[in-house]
């Protein structure tokens, strides 16, 4: 068995696929590959030209959600899916709100304007206009991602069925990117998540990432603590 990641580390959904291997407590190897100059024959590998994909052998999947489906599959304890159909339809519901709802709103707004387009530019740190658009999309739109998830968090320790599940690590991984742009919920107003994500990024299988980005993380907090 040769299980293989690619894609930058960085990456929210390269982290939730090596999270997961994590959790199930499987070897794998990590090959970098920058989705913005992809090696050659990169297509071949990834129809869309995304990242992650994953080898399992000979065997090639793409996207991060079918991947850990197919590894909840392949390996199958411990458990990351629930087995009620009710429950297990809630689990991949906050996966998409998490990867194709806040996502695509943090990601482009807060850490690729903060972090990423400094870095590839060679510069120290980000241009002003882009610092203020990243105040505004944390002002105005993502107080409405951060208002759902601590209404349906509520009381509870995870998402859904009181265990660790796949709507955790989906829900997690990107405030990790936001983190790395100097961006989190206010603690006073989002208790209940932040309370959330400190659980779950101090989990040994979030820290050992979060530490291999420490090259990414240099900007101060946007907002209070």
């Amino acid at each position: 068995m040769a299980l293989t990641v690619l894609g930058g580390g960085v990456s929210p959904f390269v982290r939730k696929v090596r999270v997961v291997l994590a959790e199930k407590g499987l070897d794998y190897q990590h090959e970098q590959v920058n989705p913005f100059a992809p090696p050659p024959g990169w297509r071949d590998i990834s129809p869309l030209g995304r990242i992650p994909a994953f080898k399992d052998g000979d065997r090639v999947i793409n996207d991060s959600s079918v991947i850990c489906a197919y590894l909840e599959r392949r390996f199958p304890k411990p458990a990351l899916y629930p087995t009620d159909d009710y429950e297990y339809a809630r689990a991949l519901w906050f996966e998409e709100f998490a990867d194709g709802g806040m996502t695509p709103v943090s990601g482009p707004k807060v850490f690729f304007a903060l972090v990423l387009k400094p870095l590839m530019g060679g510069k120290s740190e980000p241009d002003p206009a882009d610092v203020a658009a990243a105040e505004k999309c944390v002002a105005e739109d993502l107080p409405k991602f951060w208002d759902y998830l601590e209404r349906e968090l509520g009381d509870q320790e995870y998402f859904v069925g009181g265990r660790l599940t796949i709507a955790d690590i989906s829900v997690a991984s990107p405030f990790v990117n936001m983190r790395h742009g100097g961006v989190a919920p206010e603690r006073k107003r989002w208790p209940k998540l932040r309370a959330f994500l400190d659980r779950m990024h101090g989990r040994p299988s979030f820290k050992a990432l979060i530490e291999q980005d420490a090259p990414f993380s240099k900007r101060a907090s946007l907002i209070a603590d």
